[in-house]
């Protein structure tokens, strides 16, 4: 099942970071595509710095909560540690959608409640994706028409 993935890092290496965890990504599921990396301002939580952040494209068939599993696997095998919410990272892994399932549990939203706000999501989605679609909120082009001024 097709999943999109946004990936984000802005401590120590962040260029570094992004491409352990896209290599790792790719070990672990079917890799379909790389966004480029984009440099955005980090968006709520205290002062830090910039963001690379870039979206991926992957296959894979494991469950929802599985998968989820697999993307904080990467994060931990990382060092990620969870301080403080939207606070600095050596690595954060979204899970975006996952085909066509909706999950409400404290565990799992899908898709991500914030993605359709977040030009750093919607922007290297849709160089991947023209033709993305994030449920139930439409077309990503359309989505990042209508998001104001230079929203991150």
């Amino acid at each position: 099942m097709k999943a999109v993935v946004a990936l984000g890092a802005n401590l120590d290496n962040p260029q570094a970071a992004m491409d352990m965890a896209v290599a790792l990504l790719a070990e672990a599921t079917d890799l379909l595509a790389v966004s480029a990396f984009h440099q955005t301002k980090p968006v709520g939580g205290p002062a830090q710095p910039d963001y690379l952040n870039a979206v991926c494209i992957i296959d894979s068939e494991l469950p929802p909560h599985d998968l989820l599993s697999v993307l904080q696997g990467i994060e931990k095998s990382m060092g990620r540690v969870r301080a403080e919410k939207w606070g600095p990272r050596i690595i954060d892994l979204d899970l975006i959608t996952y085909g066509e399932i909706v999950s409400e549990d404290s565990h799992l939203e899908l898709p991500h409640p914030r993605a359709h706000e977040r030009r750093f999501v919607l922007e290297p989605w849709l160089e991947i994706d023209p033709e993305a679609q994030l449920p139930p909120h439409g077309r990503v082009d359309k989505l990042l028409e209508n998001l104001p001024g230079d929203n991150s």
